[in-house]
């Protein structure tokens, strides 16, 4: 744990989103959920245009007529077809985001897949640090010389002992627990954050929990996993919170002055509650240079 944690922070996204006019956003997962929830609230409040990243174009159609329903008023909300456990899908959106968008201000990587059965990509690392690290990884360094030049402008727990076991991520990894391998590509996600922040001074990087949310992200569990089913429902049903409450986070994250780079924060803005390895520089470094060096050939 943290030295010490601090307070939750009030967040109402109506009064305290600040003015995004001007403002280019683009949220993977962004048809259902908290991606949805994110892009709904965003809307209200002036960008320029928002990308909605997902796999199925119709899914992402029916979010996208959903959010005008709510808000008439949206700003242009452009569908960008991904599947971030290809490196080819990728860099074709990131070939069309570049093409079609001159700025980046916020880039919400929300999308994540859970306890499914063991296996690997299209590009042959494990399905979820594949899918949950290493797409969003690959993601961003396509789009970093966009969002890097955009900062230049003005008004711009279950994770391994050992952290990340390495030799995993290229293989089904069977002998590690399915849940096991789901908290080594969330760790991957601070530690990459963390990284990119100390790498790229000029930009607002942060990491967060959103906490039990009662979204979608269940379903992609492994149906032969039923005691992990029984035990995620009943947790859910005594400390889930809903979707517009599991929002909240990442909106505040990404659009308060109050956000430090490189930081975790816990629902809402709470800092110190990380885990020992979510501040582990020299992890970071590692889990960095590796992924690095897996996406060296990765161009648009």
């Amino acid at each position: 744990m943290g030295s010490s944690a601090s307070k939750s922070v009030k967040f109402v996204p109506d009064e305290d989103i600040p003015s995004l006019k001007g403002k280019v956003i683009l949220v993977t997962g962004g048809n259902s959920g908290l991606g949805k929830e994110s892009i709904l609230q965003f809307s209200k409040h002036g960008p320029k245009e928002i990308w909605l990243g997902a796999r199925s174009k119709a899914k992402a159609q029916e979010a996208i007529d959903d959010i005008r329903q709510a808000v008439p008023d949206a700003p242009p909300i452009k569908f960008l077809q991904m599947e971030l456990g290809s490196f080819s899908s990728i860099r074709e959106a990131a070939k069309t985001f570049n093409q079609e968008s001159d700025r980046l201000d916020i880039l919400l990587l929300n999308a994540g897949i859970m306890s499914v059965p063991a296996g690997t990509t299209n590009d042959g690392y494990d399905i979820q640090f594949g899918t949950n690290h290493m797409g969003h990884a690959l993601l961003t360094k396509l789009l970093l010389p966009t969002l890097s030049k955009t900062a230049q402008e003005p008004n711009s727990d279950y994770a391994p002992k050992e952290g990340i076991l390495f030799d995993t991520l290229k293989n089904p990894a069977e002998r590690i627990g399915t849940i096991t391998r789901y908290g080594q590509s969330k760790l991957a996600n601070v530690l990459f954050a963390k990284e990119l922040a100390r790498r790229n001074p000029r930009l607002t990087v942060s990491s967060l929990q959103a906490g039990l949310v009662t979204t979608n992200l269940s379903n992609t569990m492994n149906d032969n996993s039923w005691l992990m089913r029984i035990a995620w429902n009943i947790t859910a049903y005594f400390i889930a919170v809903d979707v517009p409450t599991g929002t909240l986070n990442q909106l505040w994250a990404s659009t308060s002055k109050d956000v430090v780079s490189g930081t975790y924060y816990e629902p809402i803005g709470r800092t110190g509650l990380g885990k020992p390895l979510t501040n582990d520089s020299a992890l970071a470094r590692k889990l960095w240079d590796w992924t690095e060096n897996e996406l060296k050939n990765e161009k648009i």
